[in-house]
């Protein structure tokens, strides 16, 4: 029975093994024929897509690192590679080039077929010379010369001086900019219609540079007609914030006065409780006398507070040193003249390539959001200058300046000099917003040393230091307060080179003495002595001084200035300790005026008076001779350093034995102009002046002792003519002087013909340095 049954149980089971085995093969078969079916599709899209890109680089680029690359590329590694994507990055390559000054370079693109189906995509660069700007064009301009329009750009032409500045490579955001410099200018000079129709750039190979060619439209000049304040909100007085006006009748209309007196006003209204008012500047055009009359309309602004400021791309720069230049802070009123004056200051401070703001709104109708977009740039420098001038000899500098130190805003510097005739060392710290409120605290510390023998018989070593405090009233006025504690140390060389204390230390061997040992003074004097008065001040000295410093700047450029006035009044007194007892007032003021186009006229008036009071020397007078004014050329030119003023006349040195006086006024007249077929971007210039002066008023000790000493003053106005020669070049600002005195002191004439106690004239003046 066993042996019937276990059969009929197996058969079943071996009957459904053959069935899926046959089952299972037929699935085989049927992928294996679908795997046919679908590999050659496969094959022919990965041929479509073409081979994956392994890498993209660079080679053959020395002026450029590869990075600056990298980011423009549209062909990328691990992505299909596309001869359109390569093509691409050929034109994006070339216009880097192109913006760096190298419009000549070359490239060419080339695959490396790798074993892995991959390729590498490799261009190969040929930088080329370096081709800059051949030439700056302007098209309709027929008030205003095209050199003097080249004078507002920042881009400038191509020439012998290229190897030391950029300037000259075609920038189209420099470019940009410069049209805005263009437009102000003309609207700043009363060109209320101008207008740039066109600009346009175009390579020339065969010249190697780039050609630039602005079309303008400069309309009339206008002037400005009457100038009124509307203000229609309750509770404005118009008198209290017309204060704020810059723009007056008859000037030629300025925009940036017309901005400035939008700033002002509003500010004005602002602080009489108005924190929405809108101040808008109305004109209205008269072709007929070409005059705009000018009304300041003081409305409600819409009633928008500010939510948040968001301070963004700052990677150095302290987040409240951006914040403090606004005069708005979050959850107050919206001022749009407010925000457009603190964008105005970000970008002034120089620590940004960019600053840019923009407003978004905020979380309701009556919020926005402010952003202040802005790229940080170097602010630190390390320099070496030389230079040479008739009063220091020849003299070297070595600095380190960071005018944002660690990213905090302040005004850091260290610098040693080594000269022929001086040499020192200072350091300055200045911390623009002190305490947080916006007025500057500040420190200097100096050592120096000044060998005056040339002019002088002494040599003298002067090491303090000055603690400043200034607050600005105004954008022009501000009043600096000073402490100024230093040692002075007068030392009179006497050795046989010079002999300028023998006839008080004989040197052995070299001076004369009588029988009785005692030294001859017709030989000793002879030889160049110091007078009584430098020998009494030998030694050291303290001056403890406080001191206000006014100033007012109204000019349009500090290191060129054209239009405008700069006053500068500073009232010391010293006595509050130390050696020195004195109140000393000077004063210095300059006028600038363009009278044509690129030539300046410059007035200046200078003037001061020191008055002694206590013990500060010797019976005759109340003040030391080293507290007293010296002066030379920079009150009248031609005239050598301590060349004019009071002198000893007790030696036969007394041309070199200036005593120093307590009164000095003088004032000049210079024009300045371009130097006729030389290119402007040689920066030299020309000038010619007239000068005039006088210093006197010795009030020193005239007895020391046994002796006395004979002093020689005269009020007698010098005065002098002369022609100048300026060069702004890039390796520092170099001057050379030549000057013809008129009227001077020639002394008193002695029996044999000789005079002494006159004044020692020096023709030629030159001053400057490099910086490298």
């Amino acid at each position: 029975m066993m042996s019937t049954t276990t059969p009929r149980r197996k058969k079943p089971a071996t009957t459904a093994v053959i069935a899926i085995s046959a089952l299972m093969a037929g699935v085989t078969v049927a992928e294996s024929a679908f795997a046919q079916q679908v590999a050659p599709r496969n094959r022919r899209a990965s041929a479509a897509q073409g081979p994956i890109v392994n890498r993209v680089v660079v080679e053959g680029n020395k002026k450029i690192e590869s990075a600056a690359f990298q980011d423009q590329f549209q062909a990328r590694a691990r992505a299909p590679y596309n001869q359109a994507a390569v093509d691409a990055d050929v034109g994006r390559i070339l216009e880097i080039y192109r913006q760096s000054g190298r419009g000549l370079a070359q490239v060419t693109p080339r695959v490396v077929d790798l074993p892995n189906g991959t390729v590498d995509v490799v261009y190969t660069v040929v930088e080329g010379d370096k081709t800059g700007v051949k030439e700056i064009r302007f098209v309709g301009n027929n008030q205003v010369s095209s050199s003097r329009l080249r004078g507002v750009m920042q881009t400038t032409e191509t020439n012998l001086l290229s190897f030391l500045k950029s300037t000259d490579v075609y920038d189209p955001d420099r470019l940009a900019n410069d049209l805005e410099l263009v437009r102000r200018y003309y609207l700043k000079n009363g060109y209320a219609d101008f207008r740039i129709v066109s600009n346009d750039v175009a390579f020339d190979a065969n010249g190697g540079g780039y050609v630039i060619t602005i079309a303008v439209e400069e309309g009339e000049q206008y002037r400005v007609g009457s100038v009124s304040v509307d203000p229609r909100l309750p509770g404005v007085d118009p008198e209290a914030i017309r204060r704020g006006v810059s723009t007056s009748e008859g000037s030629v209309y300025n925009a940036d006065a017309v901005e400035k007196s939008v700033q002002n006003l509003t500010a004005n209204v602002a602080r009489q409780g108005n924190p929405f008012a809108l101040v808008r500047p109305v004109g209205a055009r008269d072709p007929s006398t070409r005059t705009i009359s000018l009304t300041y309309v003081v409305e409600e602004a819409p009633r928008i507070y500010i939510e948040r400021i968001n301070v963004r791309g700052n990677s150095r720069t302290r987040d409240y040193v951006i914040r403090r230049e606004f005069e708005l802070g979050e959850g107050d009123a919206y001022n749009q003249v407010l925000v457009d004056r603190a964008e105005r200051r970000l970008n002034n401070l120089g620590y940004f390539k960019r600053v840019r703001i923009s407003n978004e709104p905020g979380s309701s109708a009556d919020r926005v959001v402010v952003n202040v977009d802005v790229e940080d740039q170097s602010t630190g420098a390390f320099s070496i200058s030389g230079g040479y001038s008739t009063a220091d000899g020849f003299i070297g500098e070595v600095s380190v300046t960071e005018t944002n130190f660690l990213g905090r805003g302040q005004f850091v510097r260290l610098a040693g000099q080594l000269g022929q005739r001086a040499h020192g060392v200072d350091f300055s710290f200045t911390e623009p917003y002190f305490l947080g409120y916006r007025m500057s605290a500040g420190i200097d510390l100096f050592s120096k040393f000044s060998d005056q023998t040339q002019y002088s018989r002494y040599e003298n070593r002067m090491t303090g230091g000055t603690l400043r405090l200034g607050l600005p009233i105004t954008e022009e006025f501000t009043v600096t307060a000073r402490y100024s504690l230093y040692q002075q140390e007068i030392t009179i060389p006497n050795d046989e080179d010079r002999p300028y204390n023998d006839c008080s230390f004989p040197i052995p061997g070299y001076t004369q003495v009588d029988g009785a040992g005692n030294p001859v003074r017709s030989f000793c004097e002879g030889n160049g002595e110091a007078s009584l008065a430098i020998k009494d001040a030998q030694g050291e000295t303290i001056t403890s001084l406080a001191g206000l410093t006014f100033n007012y700047n109204t000019l349009d450029s500090t290191r060129n200035p054209r239009n405008g006035f700069y006053g500068e009044v500073k009232t010391d007194f010293a006595g509050l300790g130390g050696d020195s007892h004195y109140f000393r007032v000077t004063g210095d003021a300059r006028y600038y005026r363009e009278l044509y186009e690129d030539v300046v006229g410059i007035a200046r008036v200078q003037g001061g008076h020191i008055m002694g009071f206590g013990d500060n020397g010797g019976e005759g007078g109340d003040l030391r001779i080293i507290d007293q004014f010296f002066m030379g050329p920079s009150l009248v030119r031609g005239f050598a350093p301590n060349g004019i003023g009071p002198r000893d006349i007790s030696t036969a040195d007394s041309k070199a034995n200036a005593l120093g006086g307590t009164t000095y006024f003088g004032g000049s007249l210079e024009v300045q102009f371009p130097i006729p077929a030389l290119p402007r971007e040689l920066g030299l210039r020309g000038a010619v002046f007239a000068d005039a002066g006088t210093l006197f008023g010795y009030d020193g000790p005239t007895t020391f002792d046994d002796e006395s000493i004979d002093v020689f003053d005269s009020s007698k106005l010098r005065s002098s003519v002369g022609a100048s020669i300026l060069w702004t070049s890039p390796l520092g600002p170099i001057r050379f002087d030549y000057a013809f005195a008129l009227t001077k002191e020639e002394g008193i004439a002695l029996a044999d013909g000789t005079r002494i106690g006159g004044d020692r004239t020096q023709a030629f003046r030159f001053t400057g340095g490099t910086r490298f």
